[in-house]
């Protein structure tokens, strides 16, 4: 009985067929190293002992030549990334060069975090000077895309996973925070960014440099957006105090120029902008991707916004309804389904 291929395994046997018709590669055998929160999945081969990354990348979904533009800029910057051997943009598939093994999310520990997170945020103002490719201008993180990130939080948290119902009171509330975060974003210096700065983007090469991957998001928006994405991290949980002597020090630094006080406000903001949508988007990733793995970092996620919001009088009452309203309920969620045969 001839057995019928799912998506996934007849992209596995296109990429293979590709690798040995159309590069300079052989591949025997694609063996699976991860997906990502996207549709990307990664695969390792080896071709004369040296060890390659196949990456399929499905075009509808995907943007395979956004990814190799900025990866192009980004080492010509000095960052180091990848190196592309081959790729076909039609069907979504490029060869890369082999990063290891070594994420940050798996090396972080009390002995390495002072050691590994400085080294990480000098990276920052580096890419904050990529604001272009061969393609263009990288698209501006503006008061459009912001509305957009921020009501997969209303949208896919509230609506669809929780399914709460909002008061008019709690309605109106959302809409002015929302507004006034989005405010603060947009007031900050703006910079090159990398959209996803965290520990599951960043490698330990063998020369302990920082290698950066799951770039292609890049945009232009805030100054204090990679540094938000890197030090309060959904995958890590580091003492309070810790992070903002890192931050204090990145900012002594390099962006001195700014004064403290304000420097941390902003970082504050988008912190709360970032945390509002990543929560949005942990939920979908469940709902409409099956990735339901990613629902047990709402509740670390909801913590950092609890503590972003409680810091500013203005987001009191927006701190207290993610507190008493949506994490209890996430909490609740995540207890039932865990008890569900």
């Amino acid at each position: 009985m001839e057995t019928l291929l799912t998506f996934k395994q007849l992209r596995q046997q296109q990429l293979h067929i590709w690798i040995n018709q159309n590069t300079d590669f052989d591949c025997q055998t694609l063996e699976i190293v991860s997906g990502d929160a996207g549709f990307r999945r990664y695969f390792r081969f080896v071709h004369h002992e040296q060890s390659i990354i196949a990456v399929d990348a499905p075009p509808k979904s995907e943007d395979t030549s956004q990814y190799i533009a900025v990866a192009q800029s980004y080492r010509e910057k000095g960052i180091k990334v990848p190196e592309i051997y081959a790729y076909d943009l039609a069907q979504g598939f490029y060869l890369q060069q082999d990063f290891g093994n070594r994420l940050f999310s798996d090396i972080l520990t009390v002995d390495s975090c002072d050691l590994l997170y400085p080294k990480a945020l000098a990276n920052i103002p580096i890419i904050q000077g990529c604001l272009s490719t061969e393609k263009g201008p990288l698209p501006d993180h503006d008061d459009v895309f912001i509305d957009r990130e921020l009501s997969l939080f209303t949208d896919w948290l509230l609506g669809q996973y929780l399914q709460l119902d909002l008061t008019d009171v709690e309605e109106k509330m959302l809409s002015k925070v929302f507004d006034d975060v989005k405010h603060s974003c947009l007031i900050q210096p703006r910079v090159g960014m990398h959209r996803d700065y965290h520990s599951r983007n960043l490698m330990l090469l063998e020369n302990d440099d920082v290698g950066v991957i799951d770039f292609q998001d890049a945009v232009v928006g805030p100054i204090t957006y990679d540094a938000v994405s890197l030090l309060r991290d959904s995958y890590q949980d580091w003492p309070k105090v810790k992070v903002l002597q890192w931050l204090q020090n990145w900012h002594a630094e390099y962006y001195a120029e700014y004064p403290w006080g304000e420097f941390k406000m902003w970082f504050d903001c988008v912190g709360m902008q970032r945390h509002i949508k990543i929560a949005g988007i942990f939920a979908r990733l469940s709902i409409r991707d099956n990735k339901p793995s990613f629902l047990s970092d709402i509740p670390h996620t909801l913590d950092y916004l609890i503590d972003e919001a409680s810091q500013y009088p203005e987001y009191a009452e927006f701190a207290s309804f993610v507190r008493e309203r949506v994490l209890p309920n996430v909490l609740q969620k995540l207890k039932s389904t865990q008890h569900e045969p």
